[in-house]
C-alpha cells in the first residue's frame, strides 16, 4: 500500500528538470515541483485507492506534484471545508488551483458557499479558486438548471474589475463556460458582457469582448463587441 513516503520517492525517482522549464514557462511555480507530466501523475494516481487521510497528509508535503496527487485521491465526500480552507490558502499557481477546484472542491456538497466566500477574498489565487469552481459546474455538471447559474452573473460583473492576470482570466473563463452550456444561458452571458462593456475598467472590457467573440461563434448570434 502506497504512503507519503513511498510517493514522494516516486515523486524523486521521475524528476525532470527539462520539464520544470517548461512549466515556468508556462507560468507556473516550480520551487517545490519535480517537473512531472500531468498524465504521468494521473496514471500513477489511478493506483492508489481514493484515501483522505493520505490526500491531506500528501498535501502537507507541499510539493507541487504531491499536492495533484492528494487532489486526484482525495474523496469529496469525506473533505471538509476546514480541508478546503487549508487547501486554497497554499494555492500559488494555477494549475494546482484548476485541478483542485475541478477535481474535489466542485464535487463537494458546500461548493456554492465557498464561491461566493472565495470571490471576496483578496489573494489572487483564492479569488481564481471561486471562478475556476464556477467554470469546473458549468462544464461537469451535467444536471443543474439554468437558473442554478443566473446569480454568477451578479459576482461576475462585481469582480470583472480586478485586473490581475490570473483572476481576469478566470472571470473570462467562468462566463464563457456558463455561456456554452446551451443557447438560452449563451444569450444571458452576452447580456452580462454588454453590462460589462459599460464599466470604466479595461478588464471588463477585456473580458466581455473575448467571451462575446467565442460565444457568438458557438451560437451564431449577431452580437457585435464594440471596438
Amino acid at each position: 500500500m502506497e504512503n507519503v513516503s513511498s510517493i514522494v520517492t516516486w515523486l524523486n525517482e521521475n524528476k525532470n528538470e527539462q520539464f520544470i522549464k517548461k512549466m515556468e514557462h508556462f507560468g507556473i511555480k516550480t520551487d517545490t515541483a519535480f517537473g512531472i507530466r500531468m498524465p504521468i501523475l494521473r496514471n500513477k494516481a489511478k493506483t492508489i485507492e481514493k484515501n483522505m487521510e493520505l490526500a491531506r497528509a500528501l498535501w502537507q508535503t507541499n510539493f507541487h506534484e504531491a499536492k495533484m496527487i492528494a487532489s486526484f485521491i482525495a474523496e469529496p465526500k469525506k473533505i471538509t471545508e476546514k480541508d478546503i480552507d487549508n487547501w486554497v490558502k497554499d494555492f500559488n499557481s494555477w494549475d494546482i488551483c484548476d485541478v483542485v477546484c475541478f477535481g474535489v472542491f466542485c464535487k463537494t456538497t458546500f461548493y456554492d458557499k465557498k464561491i461566493f466566500e472565495y470571490a471576496k477574498n483578496e489573494s489572487e489565487y483564492i479569488r481564481r479558486a471561486a471562478f475556476s469552481m464556477i467554470a469546473g459546474m458549468s462544464l461537469t455538471n451535467k444536471k443543474l438548471p439554468n437558473d442554478a447559474y443566473l446569480k454568477y452573473f451578479d459576482i461576475i460583473e462585481k469582480y470583472s474589475f480586478d485586473n490581475r492576470n490570473f483572476v481576469k482570466k478566470a472571470v473570462n473563463w467562468a462566463l464563457r463556460q456558463i455561456g456554452k452550456r446551451n443557447p438560452e444561458l449563451g444569450k444571458l452571458a452576452i447580456e452580462c458582457s454588454e453590462r460589462l462593456l459599460k464599466q470604466p475598467h479595461k478588464s471588463a472590457h477585456w473580458i466581455a469582448k473575448d467571451a462575446i467573440r467565442e460565444l457568438n461563434n458557438k451560437w451564431k448570434f449577431s452580437t457585435k463587441t464594440e471596438e
